[in-house]
């Protein structure tokens, strides 16, 4: 269960860190944009695990042998690009014209966008669960709940402190999300 838990973090760090942003740039975030910004983004990364874990569990039988290898390689993969990504957050929100309408999560089309694009990390995460056996409906449910909940705090905090929290959180989930696969591989080199 930490394990899940620990991985609801890591995940929805891309999140955050955009709601984050949005919260400073974004006059017009108020609490009923950033309840609907917080659920879209909870909502994808709920669903994206579960459509990860159906992919994963089709083709699962044929490398039984090796899953771990593919569940750490995920996790390394999609925990990399997350400390990559954080080294190219600027230490303050860029709030430029043009990264105000990349970011502006109260147009819709817009928010479906970002949801989807910081939710991808998860669908990678579900195929790994999906290699190891785990209880995909109590992984995604605590992923999407930690998501809503960090998401909902990030538009206040981007309101209210700024984007100091940006690099960071993206750091943060980047070694999250390697530790748990090296703590996978490890587990099965051992067993």
């Amino acid at each position: 269960m930490l394990t899940y838990v620990l991985a609801g973090f890591a995940l929805s760090m891309d999140a955050f860190a955009v709601s984050v942003s949005s919260g400073v740039c974004i006059a017009g975030l108020t609490f009923r944009y950033a309840v609907r910004t917080a659920f879209a983004f909870g909502l994808f990364q709920f669903l994206m695990p579960l459509a990860g874990f159906a992919a994963g569990s089709a083709f699962s039988g044929a490398i039984e042998a090796w899953d771990h290898w593919v569940a750490f390689g995920l996790l390394a993969f999609v925990g990399g690009k997350m400390l990559l990504e954080s080294l190219q957050v600027k230490d303050e929100a860029s709030c430029t014209e043009e990264e105000l309408r990349k970011k502006n999560v109260l147009d819709p089309r817009v928010l479906l966008v970002l949801a989807i694009a910081t939710s991808i990390d998860a669908l990678a995460v579900g195929v790994s669960y999906s290699l190891l056996g785990a209880p995909i409906w109590l992984a995604s449910g605590i992923i999407g709940s930690i998501t809503f909940v960090l998401c909902l705090l990030g538009c206040e905090f981007g309101k209210r402190l700024g984007a100091r929290f940006e690099r960071g959180a993206e750091v943060l989930g980047g070694v999250v999300l390697i530790g748990i696969g090296l703590k996978i591989l490890i587990e099965h080199l051992l067993a």
